[in-house]
């Protein structure tokens, strides 16, 4: 059985990979997703050279490519992705809509808003975690050298809410529905979609070529503001005022961030290391870190996002911000711990720091969990097995 595996050099292709060999599947390469000089039809041209060298059961993609789904509609292959990230704007392409896509969405959010466009293809599937990998690269590494990380962008270099050319007063009253959302739910952003004003949209959209097209399956304004101006904004925010809080917390003894970000506004006292290597250095932070938060993306409405799967994978403990989906696999105060607010971040921090034989048993439980049920190459097989049930 031969597959087309696209790559643009996301991280999560190694895993992907090496889930579909591990089913005996012969994957093949096509890496001019990583070739910034290419044009699209180049990429189409060369594409059609292995499928018919190779005559794929599939195509497949770590999030959704419109021109991939439009050449497997042509052609009559299918054409399966999955979702990494969220938003993923792509999937509102009205070539959402071709029968021969197979479409997997890890936030049950996303995949409500998109799924009655082609309701017998889209599915809903959440990520999973690199068990095998991370187990052969940690073995049995135990040392702890941090009290509490977090390895992640700031977004301070990523927001273009900043970059806006809109006017003051627009900007405040987005600025306050931020701040709003933010002090109403630890989660997704409700409540600025129930209350952005037509005026402020209106600024962005003379500024935005996405906004107003007609290449999407429905009108996306309001949908892009949230998600790609305002969630990025609202991440660093919290990011900020969360980390800062931890200076505070005197049972902390260091609160280490691995970023590549503009770390200026943090409190002086948080040790800052730069960025680590996702695959190969990344596990390590997780495995020595006596805590690991996760402050989720708004963007992720609902979901599990990659992070979680990935702490726990290497036997860390998982500190999150609550997502409604966690306790559709895990059981809070069992397998992960959870906040709502920056108060009771601080207090389980506290908690669990002076109480390491409840935080290792979580993290072990958690390890086991993942393990049993939620590997990646579980997830590849339920994908496997919906394709060639089809």
């Amino acid at each position: 059985m031969n597959i087309i595996f696209y790559r643009y050099n996301s991280v999560c292709e190694p895993d992907f990979i090496d889930a579909f060999k591990q089913m005996g599947v012969n994957v093949v390469e096509d890496d001019d997703g990583m070739k910034g000089n290419l044009d699209i039809s180049t990429k189409i041209d060369r594409l059609g050279d292995l499928i018919a060298e190779y005559s794929p059961l599939f195509i497949f993609s770590i999030n959704y490519f419109p021109f991939l789904s439009i050449v497997c509609d042509r052609l009559g292959i299918l054409y399966m992705s999955e979702t990494v990230d969220c938003p993923v704007f792509e999937i509102y392409h009205n070539s959402i809509k071709n029968k021969t896509n197979r479409t997997f969405l890890f936030d049950y959010g996303q995949y409500l808003s998109v799924k009655d466009y082609n309701p017998e293809n889209i599915f809903y599937l959440p990520l999973g975690s690199p068990t095998e990998r991370v187990s052969k690269l940690l073995g049995d590494e135990s040392r702890y050298l941090y009290d509490v990380s977090f390895i992640g962008s700031l977004y301070s270099e990523k927001d273009p809410f900043t970059e806006l050319k809109i006017s003051e007063k627009s900007k405040d009253k987005l600025m306050s529905l931020m701040n709003e959302q933010v002090d109403k739910a630890s989660f997704g952003m409700e409540w600025i979609e129930d209350n952005l004003d037509e005026e402020s949209v209106k600024e962005i959209k003379a500024t935005d070529s996405l906004m107003g097209s007609t290449e999407y399956v429905c009108d996306l304004d309001n949908f892009i503001v949230s998600n790609n101006y305002l969630s990025y904004h609202m991440a660093y925010m919290e990011r900020i005022r969360m980390l800062n809080s931890l200076a505070e917390n005197k049972d902390i003894n260091g609160i280490h961030l691995f970023t590549r970000s503009n770390t200026k506004d943090l409190d002086k006292s948080i040790i800052c290391h730069g960025g680590v290597k996702t695959l190969t250095e990344m596990p390590f932070v997780f495995r020595q870190s006596k805590i690991n938060l996760n402050i989720t993306m708004r963007s992720i409405q609902t979901g599990i996002p990659q992070r979680i799967w990935d702490i726990m994978a290497c036997r860390g403990f998982v500190l999150t911000n609550y997502q409604p989906e966690l306790e559709e696999y895990f059981e809070i105060g069992t397998h992960l711990e959870t906040f709502t607010s920056i108060e009771e971040m601080n207090d389980k921090i506290s908690y669990y720091l002076k109480n390491d034989s409840k935080r290792e048993t979580i993290s072990q439980n958690g390890y086991e969990e993942v393990c049993n049920k939620h590997s990646i190459l579980m997830r590849v097989i339920n994908m496997i097995k919906i394709v060639t049930s089809a």
